[in-house]
């Protein structure tokens, strides 16, 4: 009879459990809460992002299986996958923040005024007229105004012509103005 080594029972582990219902079963309902847990406490106890990357993270780890070798329980892999959503997370929340940096230290010129401070009134009013955009001119805004991207590098992530998209910006910086006076007006 031949001996397993661990990484031998932690694969095989893995594989029965993706391999069964029952088996996935029982493997999700004893993984699950400590992944759950992991995130818990470094999410700052934020139960939605918690929730959303433990189910990122068993997606993840589904998905990419067959990277798991076995040198550790796949818990010990699932909390390394759910550190990289963390991270991901976290990334995520820096570009928008620097985003919205952006939009107040660019002090957005409105009617040939410079703004030099943004309120918290002022930033819901640009958010509201941002959102009052339809979708590819809120895309172009975001990517040449506050990423900061060339026109180029933003019709190629939109899929369009750089000319189609020049033109969109115009069409968008227009409507922002529009929106946001607007906005203004009800003052």
């Amino acid at each position: 009879m031949a001996v397993q080594t661990s990484i031998e029972v932690g694969v095989d582990e893995l594989q029965r459990a993706l391999a069964d219902d029952a088996a996935f079963e029982s493997w999700y309902r004893r993984s699950l809460p400590r992944v759950y847990a992991y995130l818990m406490s470094r999410g700052g106890g934020d139960v939605a992002l918690a929730e959303d990357l433990t189910q990122q993270t068993f997606i993840a780890a589904i998905d990419q299986r067959s990277r798991f070798d076995g040198r550790s329980d796949s818990i010990t892999w699932l909390c390394g996958i759910a550190r990289h959503k963390l991270a991901d997370h976290f990334r995520a929340l820096e570009r928008d923040e620097r985003r919205q940096l952006r939009m107040e230290v660019r002090q957005i010129q409105l009617d040939g005024e410079r703004r030099t401070e943004l309120g918290l009134e002022d930033r819901t009013m640009i958010a509201d007229a941002l959102r009052s955009l339809p979708a590819s001119q809120r895309a172009v805004l975001v990517f040449v105004v506050l990423d900061d991207l060339p026109v180029a590098e933003a019709a190629r992530l939109m899929g369009k012509s750089r000319s189609a998209t020049e033109s969109l910006l115009f069409r968008a910086r227009d409507g922002f103005r529009r929106a946001y006076g607007a906005e203004n007006a009800d003052d």
